[in-house]
């Protein structure tokens, strides 16, 4: 990621003009593109850290010590780069749970003197440590009754970490598979750790979701594979021929592909976890398949079943839902939680309805005034039955990604989060940008070449139902700097939305507002990701506001938009060009000197109103 240039003189992308009331949950001041080192959020709004790498979560760790970490420091600390928040009730609402995900690490900038090319065993044990996920209760009882802050409950009941070497259960139709079977694990059904955890989601039955994305980046040799068959599997997800960037597999050899070729078919999965059951073995769902999972979020179908909808995180890969078998039922969590294990997985089709003359990569709108068409979900697998020609039900759930090539399913600009309103139950799409989609390879539903900003689709499944098998799409943002012609804001008034680009994690407020935060702004925009509310419906259908800015180098993820608060997790602050433990390029949130360190960030109103109350 390079560096957040300056704003350019002239006209501030940022800013709205006065315009029309903005839509209710949205009438906040927008503020302006910032560069700044800091977390910006309108006038009237306050925010504060809750937790931040390195912070303990039990009494018998630590306080942080960057120049002094160690493995068992980390694994009772809050770990690094966290993406993925979600809140679940417990007592009250100033009492509740809260997951979030750790992506990655981010050795440079978290280790004095770090060789990328020759790590110490230590610094390797405390990243496996820093990976995956924190599970750590909330409270905002001691901040009085009108304040939207909150802290973490060190030595919550509920307050765990797991990590790379945490115990996880492979389920569903390949679980026991041959393509999952290691020397360590001769049944394929054990496995050690998940990895590159980014967004999520939260079931309707209290569980959590949490998914594995870019797993690749940590096996090695690739290319000592011989078999023809396996080496392009392991091409087709990306594995590095030769050695790793982070060399983990110099410290356990399930990471080196020469020696346990299938160990990555154990990674790039939906996890699903008991946040209330601290003694559960997390559950790795193989009916879900097998991608780079950016998330998956549940809406119950019109007869009870549940859909999951999910984005794998690639340029020119697919759009995909699993419908379960059986149905949700209200307080059964032993059936509910067998629900992932039993279903169809469908990949999507998009078809656009203008004359393909009128699709130019250009991002001019077609005659008919509209990016739109038709869709179609096609079906992968039902339980152990493939519709694929050619494959096994096993390999399409452990290859999904060719499976989808082999049905003709369409070739997406990088879907990221895939979310259903609460409300409407209209489904939308975060396509984060695809700079490799030339004007040649655009189509209505992915209707720019060179897509640096990336846009969002709408879908209307069919009689409104989730388990659908066909939709109505539509492109409701194609973003960037507003005065760009190629933009689109659903027919807003250009003049009158905050810009965006690289939209990434989405979320919705009461209102049945959409929240947008984003992924890339300092490459595209020139300025500092940040976090947007977008209404939907009505009036101001299109209009864009911006409510936050995350530091310099930061990525905005995880938003959580409620009455009486924002939560936003801010990843790899000050991850720029140049960047290291000497070099420190961002010194959020502690100031002075110090390294950068990933933080969740409450915002919330000064005065104890509603968030975006007038």
């Amino acid at each position: 990621m390079t560096g957040a240039a300056a704003c350019p003189a002239g006209r501030d992308p940022g800013a709205p003009g006065s315009g029309t009331e903005a839509a209710a949950g949205l009438r906040f001041t927008p503020i302006a593109q910032q560069t700044d080192d800091v977390v910006t959020v309108p006038a009237g709004y306050l925010h504060d850290v809750v937790l931040s790498w390195g912070d303990p979560l039990f009494s018998d760790a630590p306080a942080f010590d960057a120049a002094n970490q160690t493995e068992a420091a980390q694994l009772r600390q809050f770990g690094y780069n966290n993406d993925h928040v979600g809140l679940l009730p417990l007592n009250n609402q100033d009492e509740q749970v809260m997951v979030v995900n750790h992506e990655y690490t981010s050795e440079p900038m978290m280790f004095p003197d770090y060789d990328p090319e020759n790590p110490t065993e230590e610094q390797v044990r405390v990243a496996w440590a820093a990976h995956g996920l924190t599970i750590v209760g909330v409270t905002g009882k001691h901040r009085g009754p009108r304040s939207g802050a909150f802290d973490a409950v060190v030595d919550h009941r509920l307050n765990r970490r797991l990590h790379v070497n945490t115990p996880f259960e492979l389920t569903g139709p390949a679980a026991g598979s041959e393509y999952v079977r290691t020397s360590a694990d001769p049944e394929g059904r054990n496995v050690l750790g998940t990895l590159n955890n980014c967004a999520g989601g939260m079931t309707p039955w209290g569980t959590w979701l949490t998914a594995e994305e870019n797993f690749n980046q940590y096996f090695a040799n690739a290319n000592q594979v011989t078999d023809p068959v396996a080496r392009e599997r392991l091409r087709r997800y990306g594995l590095p021929g030769e050695a790793s960037e982070r060399r983990w597999e110099r410290f356990d050899s399930r990471f080196d592909l020469a020696q346990e070729p299938n160990e990555a078919n154990r990674f790039g999965w939906i996890v699903e976890v008991d946040p209330f059951d601290p003694t559960s073995t997390p559950r790795k769902r193989t009916a879900l398949g097998r991608f780079k999972h950016e998330a998956a979020t549940i809406r119950l179908a019109a007869d009870g079943r549940a859909v999951a909808y999910m984005g794998d995180d690639e340029r020119f890969d697919y759009l995909y839902k699993f419908v379960s078998r059986d149905t949700y039922r209200r307080n059964d969590p032993a059936h509910n939680a067998t629900l992932l294990d039993n279903g169809t997985l469908y990949v999507a089709r998009l078809t656009g309805d203008s004359p393909a003359a009128e699709i130019d990569g250009t991002g001019v709108l077609p005659a008919d005034g509209e990016f739109d068409g038709a869709g179609e979900w096609i079906p992968l697998v039902t339980g152990n039955v493939s519709h694929v020609p050619g494959m096994t039900a096993e390999e399409v759930l452990v290859f999904t990604r060719q499976a989808g090539d082999a049905v003709g399913a369409t070739k997406m600009d990088r879907p990221e989060d895939v979310e259903p309103s609460p409300r409407t139950g209209t489904v939308y799409v975060a396509l984060t940008n695809n700079t490799r989609r030339t004007a040649a390879q655009a189509d209505e539903a992915n209707p720019r070449g060179n897509n640096k900003h990336g846009h969002v689709l709408e879908l209307e499944e069919a009689g409104a139902d989730a388990a659908a098998g066909s939709f109505a799409w539509r492109v409701l943002l194609l973003c960037g700097d507003p005065e760009d012609p190629s933009t689109y804001f659903a027919g807003f008034d250009k003049s009158q939305v905050s810009a965006i680009s690289c939209p990434d994690n989405l979320a919705f407020d009461d209102h049945g507002n959409l929240w947008i935060s984003t992924d890339g702004q300092p490459g595209t925009l020139g300025t500092n990701d940040a976090l947007y509310g977008v209404a939907v419906r009505g009036k101001n259908r299109g209009e864009v506001r911006q409510f936050l800015a995350v530091p310099r180098g930061g990525e905005t993820c995880g938003p959580v938009v409620t009455d009486k608060r924002v939560l936003v997790a801010v990843q790899h602050p000050g991850e720029i060009d140049g960047a290291s433990y000497e070099n420190p390029l961002s010194n959020w949130p502690d100031g002075g000197r110090s390294i950068p360190r990933p933080s969740i960030v409450v915002a919330y109103r000064a005065d104890g109103k509603k968030v975006g109350q007038a």
